[in-house]
């Protein structure tokens, strides 16, 4: 009977770690940042299809994320701090290139049918890219994700399978919801050709604005 009690016990204490790991998780993949400005750039100016492939490309970039994670190679980066500065400075001027693109691209949203494959291979590889240049996953993954990984929990690898799943269910909720509604605005912008350059140079300016408050991170807060 105590055995019992206390299974029951250790089951509803991981389902509280769960959703406290939830929680954390919700509020900071919502927080605006590189990843949700590449898929919102993708859904204004290429529509929904391109937005959705930028979509599964950060979750990708999440799921090597929670693998490097759960293998422990995270503590590489805390242990030599020099290689996070690396990363966030390589994730910036990533991020800052492809804005920078955007603003120089005259961006007409016209009906154009089904997006080529190869371009949405290439958006899938720039998601991917993105996420694992994201200095806010990194943070996530040092600070936060350790700490609700224990053993007494049971197997370490289900653990992280279970997390991974939900780090890749909350990305596709938010930014897949995003990439739909951008995706549908464009519809309108279609018929409102002046509102598309505005739109499409905003979003280059957004993401290299993301890219500069980084590297101001990397070098004045590091």
């Amino acid at each position: 009977m105590v055995q019992h009690l206390n299974m029951r016990n250790a089951i509803v204490t991981y389902s509280e770690n769960l959703w406290i790991f939830f929680t954390l998780l919700f509020g900071i993949i919502i927080v605006p940042g590189m990843d949700m400005a590449l898929v919102l750039a993708n859904s204004l100016s290429n529509g929904r299809s391109s937005g959705l492939a930028a979509t599964a490309g950060v979750m990708t970039g999440g799921l090597l994320h929670s693998l490097y994670a759960a293998l422990g190679v995270g503590a590489l980066l805390h242990f030599f701090p020099a290689l996070f500065n690396i990363l966030l400075i390589a994730g910036a001027v990533y991020v800052a290139w492809i804005g920078y693109a955007l603003l120089r691209s005259s961006i007409v949203m016209k009906d154009a049918g089904a997006a080529s494959a190869t371009s949405l291979t290439r958006v899938f590889g720039q998601g991917i890219v993105t996420c694992l240049l994201n200095p806010k996953a990194y943070l996530f993954m040092l600070a936060i994700y350790p700490q609700f990984v224990k053993p007494e929990y049971g197997s370490v690898w289900m653990q992280a399978l279970v997390m991974a799943a939900m780090i890749a269910a909350v990305q596709a909720g938010i930014y897949g919801s995003l990439a739909l509604f951008a995706g549908r605005s464009r519809y309108w912008l279609q018929n409102n050709p002046g509102m598309t350059v505005i739109i499409g140079r905003s979003a280059g300016l957004l993401l290299i604005a993301i890219a500069a408050l980084t590297l101001f991170r990397a070098f004045f807060q590091g």
